[in-house]
């Protein structure tokens, strides 16, 4: 398999913050990589070094086995999909699309033959002649991505590209984007703070905090076993055990997550099965989320959270409660940097 982008010790410093700090990466070819953090966390930095928007202070950086650092912008393999779409306000859809061959001095007939080929693959036919300011925020993305892809560029960057759009519409084109990233089998490198649009959409994810990678992983490798104690919190919800919390269950004091779905709720008049790890508690909050129904449950050792069914859920705040899990749900990981 080819490496589309590789990483080798990059660091950008911007003064004395260390936006990027020695991050090494390999991101495949026709791979949907997604890179996932706060702000601040050195994830959009990346996706700019890539970009050639930012040189990097120190290591290298080379797309397809090419060096690129040093390499403008418009010589890299990579075209930027941003978060505000850039369209041109005062001209067509079909120009806007057009554009980047335009400015490579491409024949009007040939660049309008390959921007309508562009927007029919976005399902936006017959689009062409609207103007920006006459779509929804889903077709001005679409407008977007396909300027992006007109130029081929052999890895698409995707700055929260997502962010603006209302949560119906954003899951919508979470799909569209996928079957089309399948379909033109390119790299797609897609920047978010939003977990579930990670989790969803890429193939492995990069989870960066204080310009420093946590983790990559597949979405399931990232939310069953957590590397570290920020990986387990950011990505999902997680219980956070420290070495202390874990000597009084009886556990080794180690660092380890718990995820809310995997805790038993029992009265406490009931046993908890064999084997199993139990603690009582009283409920200080719950939330319903739909499906299922929070409770935040306060222990001897501190708060732990827990997800019952919504369905079966008749809780209320002050009730005592013994909560219960298996061994085996409990991941061992690395503390609090």
């Amino acid at each position: 398999m080819s490496i589309a982008v590789r990483f080798d010790n990059v660091s950008r410093h911007f003064g004395d913050v260390r936006a990027v700090d020695g991050v090494s990466l390999d991101i495949a070819g026709g791979e949907f990589f997604a890179m996932l953090g706060p702000s601040g966390s050195g994830k959009t930095t990346c996706l700019r070094l890539i970009a050639g928007f930012e040189q990097p202070d120190s290591g290298t950086i080379r797309i397809f086995d090419e060096d690129c650092v040093g390499i403008p912008p418009y010589l890299r393999q990579v075209n930027t999909v941003f978060q505000d779409y850039a369209l041109f306000p005062h001209m067509s859809v079909l120009d806007n699309v057009a554009y980047g061959l335009m400015i490579k001095g491409t024949t009007r007939a040939e660049r309008y033959l390959k921007a309508n080929r562009i927007l029919e693959m976005v399902k936006l036919s017959g689009f062409g002649q609207r103007r920006p300011s006459q779509l929804s925020g889903g077709q001005r993305q679409r407008v977007a991505l396909a300027r992006a892809l007109l130029n081929e560029p052999r890895v698409l960057l995707l700055d929260e590209p997502l962010g603006a759009l209302d949560l119906k519409l954003r899951e919508q084109m979470q799909d569209e984007l996928r079957a089309l990233q399948r379909e033109l089998n390119i790299t797609f490198v897609f920047v978010t703070h939003d977990q579930g649009e990670a989790l969803a959409m890429a193939d492995r994810v990069a989870i960066f905090n204080r310009g420093l990678i946590e983790q990559v992983g597949t979405p399931k490798a990232i939310y069953e076993y957590p590397n570290t104690a920020f990986a387990a919190d950011f990505v999902g919800s997680a219980n956070v055990l420290t070495p202390r919390m874990s000597h009084v269950l009886g556990l080794d004091n180690k660092w380890y997550s718990l995820r809310p779905e995997k805790v038993g709720v029992f009265t406490n008049t009931e046993s908890a099965p064999d084997g199993y790890i139990s603690i009582d508690g009283v409920i200080t909050s719950v939330h319903y989320l739909g499906a299922s129904t929070r409770l935040l449950v306060d222990t001897s050792i501190g708060i732990i959270a827990a997800n019952i069914a919504s369905i079966s859920s008749n809780v209320e705040n002050g009730q005592s409660i013994r909560l219960a899990w298996v061994p085996d749900v409990l991941h061992p990981m690395r503390g609090q940097s």
